[in-house]
């Protein structure tokens, strides 16, 4: 039993020592000027809508989440009580590889309708990067990628934790330089649910 235990917390190890050392590597290699020009393009939007499916999306549901405490008006596009992407509003639209027809359908809308589009993607000349007045390029492999070459995590996996821990990092930038305390974006929790 010893000898199991202690093979299962050599492999927990080694798991964890390839996400850490994948995200370190690529977030320090993303244009630190890009999210800080992304974070200036978010706040000052009339209201800040999010889109991703699977993983992705539930990763920048997390960062709405952020958002929200800083006080921004943000929406998860599909939400039943998500208003109209409208002029002056910013659609923060995230696919790894730039192709999700329901992302890419949503920054056709946007653009139609004269909101902004944020893409974050690991692919530079996709369908919804060409549809961006701003890309946010996170170069970790396509889910479909199953070389090894750029990660040797399971499918999208480092692009998820990357759109995650880059929105949180830049959730602190924004947080430092707005001059609220944490009490003040404790009072915008959830409190019910």
């Amino acid at each position: 039993m010893t000898v199991i235990v202690e093979q299962a917390r050599t492999r927990f190890s080694d798991g964890r020592r390839i996400v850490l050392d994948e995200n370190e590597r690529l977030l320090n290699s993303v244009a630190a000027e890009q999210w800080d020009r992304a974070g200036s393009f978010i706040t000052s939007a009339r209201a800040v809508f999010v889109i991703g499916n699977g993983r992705s999306g539930l990763a920048i549901q997390m960062a709405a989440m952020r958002l929200m405490h800083l006080g921004l008006r943000v929406h998860v596009a599909g939400e039943v009580t998500a208003p109209a992407i409208g002029a002056g509003d910013v659609l923060i639209a995230v696919s790894g590889s730039g192709s999700t027809p329901s992302v890419v359908g949503a920054a056709d809308t946007a653009n139609k309708v004269g909101a902004s589009v944020l893409a974050v993607t690991t692919t530079p000349d996709s369908p919804l990067a060409q549809r961006a007045g701003e890309v946010l390029l996170l170069p970790a492999a396509d889910k479909q990628d199953h070389s090894g070459a750029v990660t040797r995590q399971y499918a999208g996996s480092l692009f998820e934790q990357s759109v995650l821990l880059a929105f949180d990092a830049l959730f602190q930038a924004l947080w430092r330089s707005a001059d609220q305390t944490a009490e003040r974006l404790w009072e915008r929790h959830a409190n019910i649910g």
